[in-house]
């Protein structure tokens, strides 16, 4: 399930697509038109900072802009950046592998349907950018 960050962090984002040849726009204008909670959007797109996905401005005129360019931003970037990882089980996920907690079985099936599910869902989250999301 897509937590709330990365609903938020999609949302924030897409307005900022939708905004990219207005300049810097102001955290709180993100805020309001997306009913995004302030706080909880300052964290967000200071993690979308620190990937060098999003640039700030200070001052006048100041607020958030891309620093990469959102066509070149998949959408699988962007949940293991802010919801970690894309795949159901840890046994499964590429990036934040961990065997399971009590697992005790030599194979087992589960893992097997879900390497399908997220290879599939990997497959079209590395596909789509950012500009998908408002085309």
């Amino acid at each position: 399930m897509l937590s709330k960050k990365s609903q938020y962090a999609f949302k924030a984002l897409s307005y900022l697509v939708e905004k990219r040849n207005e300049g810097p726009i102001l955290i709180s204008e993100i805020a309001d038109a997306k009913k995004i909670p302030l706080k909880f959007l300052e964290n967000i797109l200071l993690q979308l900072k620190k990937a060098d996905i999003l640039e700030s401005k200070k001052g006048k005129g100041g607020g958030y802009f891309f620093r990469e360019n959102p066509e070149k931003v998949n959408l699988a970037r962007i949940i293991r950046l802010v919801n970690g990882p894309i795949a159901l089980l840890p046994c499964v996920s590429l990036n934040f592998y961990e065997k399971c907690e009590n697992c005790t079985e030599d194979h087992c099936g589960l893992h097997d349907v879900l390497i399908e599910v997220r290879d599939a869902s990997l497959k079209i989250l590395e596909e789509k950018t950012l500009l998908d999301l408002v085309n």
